[in-house]
Order: structure tokens, then C-alpha cells, then sequence
């Protein structure tokens, strides 16, 4: 009986870290964020991409999905899709209405896909241009956070 128990407990430990574990990355809209940011300052990580970008779709479809890039963008980051060609979604940001379209132009963004990163007062910090591998990517992640905090 006891081994029964033991097995069973073992069992639901188990399936409950399993459960625990993220699936996907929590995507914010930028105004979202803005309100995210004051309740619960987070350093953001802005995915600037475009429809038509071949590597973009595999930074989804490869990147996005490994467990590990799931872990530490979600603990770590707001993490924010940002169509570079969409005009007609707006929000405002300081003041000033922007599109998603305007606001990768105000960030300087020439390339996709761009993984721009902004601190918690909303302050751009760096960009990190290009297709990343799961590993490098949040390595890439990992050594930014740390200098950022020296």
C-alpha cells in the first residue's frame, strides 16, 4: 500500500510540474505593456517584425517554441509583437499616437526580424538584429540583463 501511495504521489508531483511548465511566450500588445510596466516594473523585449519575412516566421516557429526561450523571456520580459508595417492599429506612448508601423520607425528599426529592448522606465536600450538559434538567443538575453544590471 505504501508503494502505491508513494508511486501515486510521485505521480501527481510529477504531472503538476509538467503542468507548470509554459507552453508559449505570453505576447503583450504595446499598450498593454505600458500598463504592465507601471504595475509591475520588467525589463521589454519588442519582436519588430513583417508578414513577409521568411525568418521571422522561423524565430516563431523554432525559436519562439524552445522551452528554454519560453522559460526565460516569460520570467524576465514583457514581450511584445510589433507589426513594422501595420498603420492602422494605434495606441498611444508619451504623449504621442503611434502606429506599430510608426513606433519601428521611432525606434529605428531597419531590419527583420529586430528584437528591440527597452528597460522598465520604457527607455530603449539596445537591439539585437537578426535570426537567433533557441541557445544563442537567450544567452544573448541572459548577458544583456547582466551587464544591464552592473
Amino acid at each position: 500500500m505504501k508503494k502505491i501511495l508513494g508511486m501515486l504521489a510521485m505521480g501527481l508531483l510529477i504531472s503538476s510540474q509538467l503542468q507548470a511548465q509554459e507552453k508559449e511566450i505570453t505576447w503583450y500588445s504595446f499598450e498593454e505593456v505600458i500598463d504592465k510596466v507601471e504595475a509591475d516594473p520588467k525589463m521589454i523585449l519588442i519582436d519588430v517584425y513583417t508578414d513577409w519575412c521568411g525568418w521571422c516566421k522561423k524565430m516563431d516557429k523554432d525559436t519562439f517554441t524552445d522551452k528554454d526561450v519560453i522559460a526565460y523571456v516569460n520570467e524576465n520580459f514583457y514581450a511584445v509583437k510589433l507589426n513594422a508595417e501595420d498603420s492602422k492599429k494605434k495606441f498611444d506612448f508619451r504623449g504621442q499616437e503611434y502606429s506599430e508601423q510608426g513606433m519601428a520607425r521611432a525606434m529605428r528599426v531597419q531590419s527583420y526580424p529586430n528584437f528591440v529592448i527597452m528597460d522598465a522606465a520604457m527607455e530603449n536600450i539596445t537591439q539585437l538584429p537578426g535570426y537567433r538559434e533557441a541557445k544563442p538567443f537567450v544567452n544573448s538575453l541572459v548577458a544583456l540583463l547582466e551587464n544591464f544590471k552592473h
